[in-house]
């Protein structure tokens, strides 16, 4: 659901100022150096994630910069990389108004992001992530500083970052986790040695929108550097609950901070980085869908809600990250890099959406996980290079839901542990200065378990104003069990190199996502993709204008999608039938003198097969309980009958896959005297209609 539009202005103040006295000019600056043009993430010792890094050669005033890439563990071109790809520097992040991950959706095509209550799909031509279930694994791994990042509670808000980069197609020859759809890599600025300065920034707009953040980076040292960095953002609730208790959902309350230490003597360099968020929205905005059991009773404006229970969405977020490197005498790096995160969530629902029914869900999700990940990298200055790379995650999950609306109120419980092993390699072969064979290979292991259920109770002090749910029987469904798989992926690249200005590109790759289970009697199948792409990329106009065009094709089975299981009343996840998706996608960025404008597009195409299940939309809220016996009345949540609400979709488009995505944006520099510049900039951008759900 989309909020009001709403005005906004903003200030920014800051300077830097260069330990060198040769450059010790002070400068404005933004949460981001408005002079750098690289996009991502090269930390001192040019080998890995870190912080946005200029040229070392200046290109013409009126012509386009290169864009700096990390994608393959190495700084490097963007127009010389086998990829589809969209690197945002700090600037363009700001040009395009991406302030945080659902933004990314207007400014890199085939992306499509939906906030979905507890976790956030995040899709690539339309593979990642379509089931809410803790039980499922991202299509699209995101990474922040280099650490992987669960679906659940990654709404918040970016802030003094150094770049960002999309990856479209399967990935994992190269980095930590496994991916089918993509990947997305978010690096912060990271502290610097040479030099001391900071930004303040603040912005207020009408929903009294305020936004306030900053940084500061201090050298200690020549060889140690700390940089602490603060976000403050909130707006009103863009709805007006006519209910009872007069609920803000949408109204925001976020607090982040962060701090750096970057400590490098010599070839060592050792980052640590500490990262804290609060954030309170209010809950969520929704209303009963036509055609379901509460329709009647909704509002006539999508902008009204009524509810007559509260509701809440409460995310806290702790992360730790520790990036150690080491280069050797012969130009190879060692790298280690370690990461905890604690993420816990607290929502309050009114299920059914009105100020009439009384179906109300308290639910409570913590998620810790513990990553490490050894890389060693080879120098480039031969023919052959290559990257080695091992990778462990460990994923707990509690999770604690109660409801109510049954004739009983049902609490949910369960405990679920997941590692992930994988090692992967890749290497590069130059055949000729043009022509280059890559190839990679990963294999992956997958295991997770569980414990809990799903228990009948009732309210103890109903009326009192604080009742307590006590359990009055055992468990009615069992959520226990386990479930292990694997796989081998990899991929293999032609790369040709036409001239100075044209690179051309030709691979096959092949994805995987792990299954699972829902119950101890029910699991579900790994997800696989296979990826064939084709691609050029190209430098126009003696570099005013550039391009990067591609084609691609995947094979897509094993599609993971959240049902609800017959057997036990509950959501689960199935596989559905195999998928086709093709398409094309186009980027171009042009540059003469102060006019300069982008463009991004994608058209996918993907047809599901058809497949019968229950539509859940029809369902009654609440726990229901798993099918029953031929003769027996529904009686919930002892059991329930399905039968009327079994339906056969016809295929089509896939779950989460817009046809169209576009964006564009121009502007204009115009010099006003001194260093200042006035730079007007108009953005549009496109996110065409897209499934949720197979009916």
């Amino acid at each position: 659901m989309q909020a009001k539009a709403f005005l906004l202005a903003s200030v920014t103040l800051g300077a830097m100022l260069s330990t060198h006295p040769a450059s010790a000019q002070a400068i404005p600056a933004a949460p981001t150096d408005p002079v750098a043009t690289t996009p991502a993430a090269q930390s001192a010792t040019g080998t890995g994630t870190g912080t946005a890094q200029e040229p070392d050669v200046a290109p013409a005033e009126d012509s386009l910069a290169d864009i700096i890439v990390t994608a393959q563990r190495r700084s490097e071109n963007l127009q010389t990389v086998p990829i589809a790809a969209t690197a945002l520097s700090p600037t363009a992040l700001a040009e395009k108004a991406v302030t945080r991950l659902s933004d990314l959706q207007f400014a890199s095509p085939s992306l499509s992001v939906v906030d979905a209550g507890l976790t956030q799909s995040v899709n690539i031509r339309g593979i990642g992530l379509a089931s809410p279930s803790p039980a499922v694994s991202n299509g699209v791994a995101t990474y922040l500083d280099g650490l992987f990042q669960p679906p659940i509670a990654g709404t918040t808000a970016f802030y003094d970052i150094a770049g960002v980069e999309v990856l479209r197609g399967p990935q994992g020859t190269l980095v930590g986790s496994n991916s089918t759809g993509g990947a997305i890599f978010i690096n912060s600025q990271s502290p610097k040695l040479t030099e001391v300065g900071g930004y303040v920034q603040g912005a207020y707009g009408n929903y009294d929108t305020t936004n306030l953040q900053g940084a500061l980076n201090l050298p200690i040292t020549s060889t140690l550097a700390v940089r602490i960095a603060g976000n403050f953002q909130r707006n009103d609730s863009f709805y007006d609950d006519i209910g009872p208790l007069d609920n803000d959902p949408g109204r925001l309350n976020e607090k982040s901070g962060r701090v750096g230490v970057l400590w490098k003597p010599g070839s060592f360099e050792a980052l640590y980085k500490l990262g804290l968020t609060d954030r309170n929205t209010g809950g969520y905005a929704y209303r009963p869908i036509l055609g379901t059991q509460f329709a009647a009773l909704r509002t006539n404006d999508i902008r009204t809600l009524s509810y007559n229970a509260p509701t809440r969405n409460h995310e806290r977020t702790l992360i730790n990250g520790l990036d150690l490197r080491y280069v050797l005498d012969n130009g190879i790096t060692l790298r280690s890099l370690s990461g905890y995160q604690n993420r816990r969530v607290n929502n309050l629902y009114d299920m059914d959406g009105t100020a009439t029914a009384s179906f109300t869900q308290n639910q409570s999700v913590r998620e810790r996980v513990t990553t490490e990940e050894i890389n060693i990298i080879s120098p480039t200055d031969g023919p052959f290079d290559w990257i080695l790379g091992g990778y462990y995650q460990y994923n707990k999950v509690d999770l604690f839901n109660t409801s109510t609306g049954n004739p009983a109120p049902t609490r949910t419980i369960a405990a679920t542990k997941k590692t992930t092993l994988g090692i992967f390699a890749q290497g590069n072969y130059h055949l000729t200065d043009a022509l280059e064979i890559q190839t990679g290979v990963r294999y992956s292991h997958y295991k997770t378990s569980s414990e809990g259920g799903i228990f009948r109770g009732a309210y103890v002090g109903a009326g009192t104003g604080n009742p307590a749910f006590t359990t009055v029987n055992a468990r009615i469904v069992n959520l226990g069990g386990s479930a292990s798989d694997g796989r081998v992926t990899g991929k293999v690249a032609i790369n040709y190199q036409l001239n100075a200005d044209h690179f051309l590109y030709v691979f096959a790759a092949r994805g995987y996502k792990p299954g699972g289970f829902n119950s101890a009697t029910s699991i579900f199948k790994p997800e696989t993709v296979w990826d064939y792409e084709a691609g050029l990329k190209s430098t126009l106009a003696d570099g005013h204008i550039r391009t990067q065009i591609g084609g691609f094709w995947n094979e897509y089975d094993g599609f993971q999608f959240s049902i609800t299981d017959v057997n036990t009343g509950t959501a689960g996840v199935t596989n559905l039938p195999s998928a086709r998706i093709r398409g094309l996608e186009a980027q171009v960025q042009v540059k003469f003198g102060g006019f300069s404008g982008d463009f991004g597009g994608a058209f996918v195409d993907s047809r599901l097969g058809s497949i019968t299940l229950v539509n859940t939309r029809r369902l009654p809220p609440g726990t229901l309980g798993p099918q029953c016996a031929t003769g027996v009345a529904s009686s919930p949540p002892t059991c329930f009958n399905y039968s009327p609400f079994l339906q056969t979709n016809s295929g089509g488009q896939n779950l989460l896959s817009p046809k169209w995505t576009y964006n564009a944006g121009v502007q204009y520099s115009i010099k006003a005297g001194g260093n200042a510049t006035l730079t007007p900039r108009l953005n549009y951008a496109y996110v065409g209609s897209q499934f949720t759900t197979l009916f």
